[in-house]
């Protein structure tokens, strides 16, 4: 490892475009990637920026803070919302991606940028040299997670978000689903619409709240 690189642990979305920014400026960045020599509980694949929950990044719309900060990122040369734009899929006023494509470009286009170098093992503790940005989220294996505690003298940061489950298209009933726009934006069938009776609903919750879990 070279004192004059930047070292970057975790390849999700921040990483990911950490990494691309910092070369950018003419700075030769190592990127270090656990996957695919160890997987999480949420990730299918081996790429970069998988989107392990939902596909949307939010409004587009420069009214609202996340479309400002978009329009920021794209003004400052973001790989990630470049990527995005590239693979989009209707979803009325929100950025709605092709997961797979999405995550396949981000690893190419980094993979084949001269000043990032790839490094496909498991970072298990904090660099003591050079400058290192951590980006492992809240899926960060145990070893990296002991090495943080130890940094920060916190034994956990803790990280909260909504249930965004991910249907199997195929599992979809279409004579009861129906498609629609939100909030009245976009085509007007940007997404499918699965009504649910109560008891339907309490039962899809509980069989959410049974699932397997990652701590």
């Amino acid at each position: 490892m070279s004192e004059a690189e930047v070292v970057v642990v975790g390849a999700g979305l921040a990483g990911s475009e950490a990494a691309w920014q910092i070369a950018q400026r003419g700075v030769p960045v190592r990127l270090y990637e656990m996957r695919p020599t160890r997987s999480t509980p949420a990730h299918r694949t081996p790429d970069f920026a998988e989107l392990v929950c939902s596909n949307s990044l939010k409004s587009l719309e420069l009214s609202t803070p996340h479309g400002l900060l978009k329009e920021e990122m794209t003004s400052l040369g973001s790989k990630i919302l470049e990527c995005a734009l590239r693979h989009r899929v209707p979803a009325g006023g929100a950025l709605a991606v092709d997961r797979d494509a999405f995550a396949r470009a981000v690893t190419s286009d980094l993979t084949s940028h001269p000043l990032i170098a790839i490094v496909r093992e498991e970072m298990v503790e904090i660099p003591e040299k050079g400058i290192v940005v951590l980006a492992v989220g809240p899926l960060v294996s145990e070893r990296l997670q002991d090495s943080i505690a130890r940094f920060t003298g916190e034994a956990y940061l803790h990280f909260y978000d909504a249930i965004a489950p991910v249907i199997d298209a195929d599992s979809i009933d279409r004579d009861a689903a129906f498609a629609a726009s939100r909030y009245e934006k976009g085509g007007g069938a940007d997404y499918i619409n699965c009504p649910m009776t109560e008891r339907e609903y309490e039962e899809f919750v509980a069989a959410l709240l049974a699932g397997e879990k990652a701590p």
